[in-house]
């Protein structure tokens, strides 16, 4: 039980995909706007890194044995079918964020943080319940960042902040001090 929760806090703290890993840092920045938007595509994002893992395990114990090469192939379209899967269960039961997740929820499709998964997940040789507990880790840590960002970016426009860093460059800020807090986590489970 003690791996378990090393690996869900490695993956939510220590190696958190956006904020040190740098992965997933497109819907970082578009969708941080309202930190309802952000929390909810970071569910969106957990659901879909949980049935990744599952069919990654799934195609590696079963499928892709003798076929290893076609590993991330396989990976690609379990994650494109896994996105259509929550793009079509948002568009029916919540038609609101749907519109206000614009773009940015078929682009999970193409997040990078989801293909890592797969293939960290592979190549550390986690069992069906450690994928899981990694999946797991991994999207409440992506649905921190977001939220985190939403927070501050929302505290922002309520403050006076110079005409030359409104637009971009106040987020890009943020976002680095965000990762350096996130970094200092790094010696966490060292002796």
């Amino acid at each position: 039980m003690g791996d378990l929760a090393w690996i869900i806090i490695s993956s939510l703290l220590v190696n958190n995909f956006t904020l040190v890993m740098f992965l997933g840092l497109c819907s970082f920045f578009g969708v941080t706007q309202q930190i309802g938007t952000a929390l909810r595509l970071g569910l969106a994002n957990t659901f879909v890194l949980v049935m990744t893992a599952v069919s990654a395990w799934f195609l590696n114990k079963y499928v892709l044995g003798p076929a290893p090469f076609l590993r991330t192939i396989a990976f690609i379209v379990v994650i494109a079918s896994a996105v259509q899967i929550v793009e079509m269960a948002v568009k029916k039961f919540y038609p609101v964020l749907f519109r206000q997740l614009g773009i940015y929820l078929p682009l999970i499709t193409t997040n990078c943080a989801i293909l890592g998964l797969a293939i960290f997940q592979t190549n550390r040789g986690y069992d069906f319940v450690q994928g899981l507990a990694f999946a797991i880790g991994a999207g409440l840590g992506l649905t921190l960042a977001l939220t985190l960002m939403a927070s501050i970016r929302v505290r922002t426009e309520l403050t006076e902040v110079p005409r030359i860093a409104r637009p971009m460059a106040i987020v890009l800020v943020i976002a680095s001090c965000l990762s350096m807090a996130f970094m200092g986590f790094a010696g966490l489970g060292t002796s």
